[in-house]
């Protein structure tokens, strides 16, 4: 009956484990980023920028097009009245109903419209850059979380083998205690270490889900998803860089953020030139023509007629002159903010770089910490195992152990997550 039992326990036990390995979903990082490119909104919302600003191109270039339209006319009055009132002219008024068309082209404004066709082109490039390092962010913040559950996940394991080995020496010192070989004093900082791993464990399993939470959001969906994630081979071998002047000008020339300022300095260029021409004439042609079925006997049965037309401001309040002087300033503005903008992707380089560098050098210290901790620790237990040291310097000793443990942990996730960073400041996170 026992051996039925245990045989029914075995059974349900590997049935536990196999549904839960089956509702996790293996991650890699590429996959990460390719469902949060997929799936992000933010994404959605910079490729829907880009678009707006390419319409809004079509709609300033409209002005340089052809305008057609077509009008139906019905008019009962009183014939021959005139309109006395209202206006300087006075028009006859003549019962009639009409159809006809009317067709008016620009034929120049001395570049007015061709500048703001320039300017609106610019906008649209600087958004699609815009897009584009809305795509970047996404990535590194991907990268974030997604490095960041793997240090958590990796944090647990160490917090759950500490566990295993304080509860393992909580044991053989409870059962040397009962057998009077050991203090109760040993007991209880056996014990007390033991509590202090276990807190450890609970605040990495803690971190662990709220990191796995940050990743499930950034990839785009509501809820929590269980996500067993695949870390890649060789991500800590990259040498960083000697010499951070050439990533700067890589950055410089790559960086999204950079181009969209740019082309955003020249639509504020064309933009001002734009408004400087306000003082030039406008010359357009028009055309009508349309006929009358029903009307009184002084309208001919059609009509017809073409013009040019040529407008030439004089005054309107200095009102040209205001829209003029604050495009220059905006202009100004703008090259400004991209003298700023280059000066801030400079810094972030030199401290990314900085940064790649000092992880680097870190993996080889934590490396031969934890190599010091391990055999630190293994001295540690053979002499209190013989007698010759307390249990104050076990305990010791172990939490050294941990730390360094920690401490290499985090070191070789916070290296790759540095070079993903210096990825992004240059421009080459795509």
């Amino acid at each position: 009956m026992k051996l039925l039992s245990l045989r029914l326990i075995l059974v349900a036990s590997v049935f536990a484990v196999s549904v839960n390995a089956q509702q996790q979903t293996t991650l890699t990082l590429a996959q990460a980023e390719a469902i949060a490119l997929k799936n992000n909104p933010q994404i959605s919302v910079g490729k829907l920028s880009a678009l707006i600003a390419h319409e809004f191109v079509r709609e300033q270039r409209s002005a340089l097009l052809p305008s057609a339209s077509v009008s139906l006319t019905g008019v009962e009055a009183n014939p021959g009245s005139r309109i006395a009132a209202g206006g300087l002219n006075n028009p006859v008024l003549f019962p009639r109903a009409a159809e006809g068309a009317v067709l008016s082209q620009l034929i120049t404004d001395f570049g007015r419209s061709a500048n703001l066709v320039s300017s609106a082109q610019y906008h649209a490039k600087a958004e699609d850059e815009n897009a584009t390092a809305t795509r970047a962010q996404i990535l590194l913040a991907v990268d974030h979380s997604f490095y960041g559950s793997l240090e958590a996940q990796a944090l647990v394991k160490v917090a759950d083998q500490t566990v295993q080995a304080r509860q393992a020496l909580a044991d053989k010192v409870s059962a040397l205690t009962k057998a009077k070989l050991k203090s109760d004093l040993d007991l209880s900082f056996a014990s007390v270490d033991l509590s202090r791993a276990k807190l450890l464990l609970l605040e990495a399993r803690n971190n662990s889900e709220s990191a796995l939470a940050e990743l499930s959001a950034i990839l785009g969906y509501p809820d929590l998803q269980n996500f067993q994630l695949v870390e890649e081979t060789g991500a800590t071998s990259a040498t960083p860089e000697v010499d951070p002047a050439p990533l700067i000008q890589e950055a410089l020339r790559d960086r999204p953020e950079a181009n969209a300022m740019r082309f955003e300095e020249q639509a504020a260029e064309k933009f001002r030139r734009a408004e400087h021409d306000l003082w030039r004439p406008t010359i357009a042609a028009l055309g009508v023509v349309g006929e009358a079925p029903a009307r009184d006997d002084h309208i001919p049965n059609w009509y017809g007629a073409a013009g040019v037309n040529i407008q030439i401001p004089v005054f309107n309040g200095f009102l040209n002159n205001a829209r003029a002087k604050s495009a220059d300033f905006h202009a100004e503005i703008s090259h400004q903010r991209l003298t700023d903008l280059q000066n801030n992707i400079a810094r972030d380089v030199r401290i990314a770089w900085q940064d790649s560098n000092r992880a680097y050098e870190r993996l080889s210290v934590t490396r031969e910490l934890r190599q010091e901790a391990d055999l630190a620790l293994e001295l540690a237990q053979s002499r209190y195992n013989l007698g010759l040291s307390s249990i104050v310097e076990f305990s010791q000793a172990q939490l050294q152990k941990t730390e360094a443990d920690i401490s290499d942990t985090s070191a070789q996730y916070e290296y790759q997550l540095a070079r993903r960073t210096l990825q992004y400041v240059t421009g080459n996170l795509k």
